[in-house]
């Protein structure tokens, strides 16, 4: 699904192992959909956060390789994570990163975490050092 500003991006080989699906992009957002199989599992049943956060990781880097102007390369070097509920096996995810600093060199996104009904699982903010398209050289 999208709103018809989603850039045609494949999946990387690490997204389509941990079944990470676009949902929908526009200019600087984007949301992310992941329903955890067993294998994601911590030692008391519940997701282990290292999935709950490479899914907001994710959903971060794809906001961000979709704001103009162009973003040609992007990695976070900074990543905050607040759980706030457990998620639950099988339970759909949803993570909506959205870019809140848009730098020539850097970009700063947020990110929620909803689980069923819409409920927090955790909040995420990370910074990114991005590599701008050819032909770039400032931000308005």
């Amino acid at each position: 699904m999208s709103d018809g500003t989603t850039q045609a991006m494949a999946a990387s080989r690490a997204w389509q192992w941990l079944g990470l699906e676009l949902v929908e992009s526009g200019d600087g957002w984007a949301t992310v959909r992941m329903v955890p199989t067993e294998d994601m599992a911590n030692m008391s049943g519940f997701v282990h956060g290292g999935m709950i956060s490479t899914l907001a990781d994710s959903a971060m880097g794809r906001a961000i390789r979709s704001a103009r102007p162009g973003v040609a390369r992007a990695m976070s070097f900074d990543l905050k994570l607040s759980f706030i509920n457990a998620a639950k096996i099988g339970e759909k995810l949803l993570a909506t990163g959205r870019v809140i600093h848009a730098g020539r060199r850097t970009m700063v996104a947020e990110c929620q975490v909803l689980g069923r009904e819409g409920r927090l699982i955790a909040t995420a903010s990370a910074t990114f050092a991005v590599t701008r398209d050819k032909g770039i050289s400032s931000v308005p």
